[in-house]
C-alpha cells in the first residue's frame, strides 16, 4: 500500500547533543517547579467550561447540539472517550483522534461544512476556536483514566504502522526524523527536555502532556496543532488539518503511551 508520506518535524532547528541526566539537571528541575507552581491555576479550565456550554448548545445549520455525538463509547458518552482514542470508526471508515472525531460530529450532526472547519482550525489567544473549547471539555472527562487506544482493528494496526514509519523517516531540508530528537536519551532544545518516545516511560509522559495550555502563547493547544507546528518549524508545508498522516502519528504516540494516567490538559511554559 502506498502511504502518503509525511514527517513529524523536530521541535526546533537547533539542539544540544548531550546534557546532564534530567534528575540531576537544575535547569530542568527549575522548569518542573515552575509548572508545579502554576498547576493549580490552569487556564485550561476556562476552555473546558466554554466547551461544555458549546457541547450542549444547539448550533450549526441543523441547529442541534453535540449531545448525540458518538466518540467511540456510544452516543452522548463523553467520560473516558479520550482515553480510548485514536480508534477506528466504522461510520467514518477511518481511524480518528479525538479532535478529528469531534469535528466529524460537527459536520454530520450539526451540519458545519468541512471547508469551514479546515479553513482556520486553530484559534488565537484573543479568540479561541470552538474546537479548542470542545476539546478541553471532552479530554478533561478522561482525567484519571488510563490511556488505552484499541489497537486491534486492521485499520488501527495499519495506522500505527504508518505512524511508526513516519516517526523514523528522515526527510526534509534538514534531513530530520522524529527520532532525530525523540529516539535518543538526554536531549533537549534550549531549556526544553526532549522525551525519548521509543521508551515507554517517556512516551507516557509526553502523550499525556497534550492537549496543553502554553503560558508562552496564552492559549490551549491540541496534539493536531503540536504536530502541525513541528512541520512548520522544520520548514515543511503544513499537513492538511486532520490528515491521515497526522492521525497516524497520533495513533503511534497514543499506543506507545498506553497505560499512562491522563491528568490533563497539561500546563506548559
Amino acid at each position: 500500500m502506498k502511504y502518503r508520506i509525511a514527517i513529524m518535524a523536530a521541535l526546533a532547528v537547533t539542539w544540544t547533543g548531550s546534557v546532564l541526566a534530567q534528575a540531576k539537571d537544575p535547569t530542568i528541575a527549575g522548569i518542573e517547579k515552575y509548572r508545579e507552581m502554576l498547576g493549580d491555576d490552569n487556564p485550561a479550565e476556562l476552555y473546558e467550561a466554554r466547551g461544555e456550554i458549546l457541547w450542549k448548545k444547539a448550533a450549526g445549520p441543523k441547529n442541534v447540539s453535540l449531545e448525540k455525538c458518538d466518540l467511540g463509547l456510544g452516543p452522548g458518552v463523553v467520560k473516558g472517550a479520550y482515553a480510548k482514542t485514536p480508534r477506528y470508526f466504522g461510520d467514518a471508515g477511518r481511524v480518528m483522534d479525538i479532535e478529528s472525531r469531534i469535528n466529524w460530529c460537527r459536520e454530520t450532526i450539526q451540519g458545519f461544512s468541512t471547508a469551514d472547519i479546515v479553513k482556520k482550525p486553530f484559534g488565537s489567544a484573543d479568540k479561541p476556536s470552538e474546537i479548542e473549547d470542545l476539546l478541553a471539555y471532552v479530554v478533561t472527562a478522561s482525567k484519571g483514566m488510563k490511556i488505552s487506544p484499541p489497537n486491534s482493528h486492521p485499520k488501527e494496526l495499519e495506522a500505527f504502522a504508518l505512524g511508526e514509519a513516519l516517526f523514523h523517516l528522515r526527510a526534509g531540508p534538514y534531513d530530520f526524523s522524529c527520532g532525530t530528537c525523540h529516539a535518543v536519551d538526554g536531549m533537549r532544545i534550549r531549556l526544553q527536555e526532549l522525551p525519548n518516545l521509543t521508551k515507554t516511560a517517556d512516551a507516557k509522559g509526553a502523550y499525556t502532556g497534550w492537549p496543553a495550555y502554553r503560558v508562552s502563547t496564552s492559549r490551549l493547544h491540541s496534539m493536531q496543532w503540536r504536530i502541525n507546528d513541528c512541520f512548520r518549524q522544520q520548514r515543511f508545508p503544513e499537513p492538511k488539518y486532520m490528515s491521515e498522516s497526522v492521525n497516524a502519528l497520533i495513533t503511534f504516540l497514543a499506543v506507545m503511551g498506553e497505560g499512562a494516567e491522563y491528568k490533563g490538559p497539561a500546563l506548559k511554559r
